[in-house]
């Protein structure tokens, strides 16, 4: 077995691919990227040239939803950076955002039993 494979067997939550425009903040500064894939716990962003955040920092990520002012917010930390991508642990999230996660993830997934055991599993 692979050790991205076992990585996968590790992973509680559904990750799904979504490219959207996002912004991370770190206090006063701030990285415009793009968004890779999703979950409910976390989330993977294009590493922007310029980045100089560290592992374990917290952040703010502003992920833009299509072509609406929908947006889901939360703050986070960074769980790991590789040379093209940076990965966040969602540490908190509001209501408004947490409902279209939830919608986005059920929507791309086609599972509601699914989603509903990895919501309980966030408890």
């Amino acid at each position: 077995m692979t050790t991205s494979g076992k990585s996968e067997e590790r992973r509680r939550f559904r990750r799904v691919l979504f490219d959207a425009p996002m912004r991370i903040s770190v206090g006063d500064k701030s990285y415009e990227t793009t968004l890779v894939d999703l979950s409910l716990k976390g989330a993977l962003a294009v590493r922007p040239a310029d980045w100089s955040g560290q592992p374990d920092q917290s952040v703010e990520l502003d992920i833009k939803l299509g072509d609406t002012e929908t947006r889901i917010r939360m703050q986070a930390s960074v769980a790991h950076i590789g040379e093209g991508a940076i990965g966040f642990r969602c540490n908190t999230i509001d209501m408004e955002s947490i409902t279209h996660l939830r919608r986005l993830v059920e929507l791309n997934t086609g599972d509601a039993e699914l989603l509903e055991r990895e919501l309980e599993a966030l408890a």
